[in-house]
């Protein structure tokens, strides 16, 4: 009896989109999508697809201006360089962009630690999240001071590309 309970569970979780695999192919995500991903993270570890959902995304899609997605399309999880990497490719295998935390704020480049400093003193980095896209880098960085918070995304060069403010 205990079998056959087992095998009603097992069967009724289904099957998702979801796949966690470290060869390739990654079932039902085209080849052209995999193609992409494997020539951009061919050293990539601990893979995981998905389809897009944008619930899950940890990075804010409208500061980045990244194009919009579908359920059509395509986001993974990676280790990479131990790194835990979130990257988005749209259904024809075109990457989107790419992200990771960092923890370790002092890894900054030296200009967008002068122009926080500069222009944001008082406040107080509570997350950072490098993001590549296109032929950009920037760094989302989450700061407060007290009831102040500001959220930006600067460049390598600490140009501020885009910020939102909430008081």
């Amino acid at each position: 009896m205990s079998l056959v309970t087992a095998m009603v569970l097992l069967l009724s979780c289904g099957s998702s989109r979801n796949t966690s695999t470290s060869s390739y192919p990654a079932y039902d995500v085209p080849t052209g999508v995999q193609t992409s991903f494997t020539t951009q993270y061919p050293t990539a570890t601990g893979v995981t697809w998905s389809t897009y959902d944008a619930a899950g995304i940890p990075i804010d899609w409208e500061l980045t201006g990244w194009p919009a997605m579908t359920t059509s399309d395509y986001a993974v999880r990676f280790n990479m360089d131990n790194n835990n990497y979130y990257g988005w490719y749209d259904a024809n295998g075109n990457w989107i962009g790419s992200t990771y935390v960092i923890t370790d704020y002092s890894t900054l480049p030296t200009a967008v630690n002068t122009t926080l400093n500069s222009q944001y003193p008082g406040y107080t980095i509570s997350a950072v999240q490098r993001e590549s896209w296109k032929d950009h880098t920037g760094y989302e960085i989450k700061m407060n001071n007290g009831d102040n918070k500001v959220k930006l995304l600067v460049d390598d060069n600490g140009n501020i590309i885009k910020q939102k403010t909430k008081d």
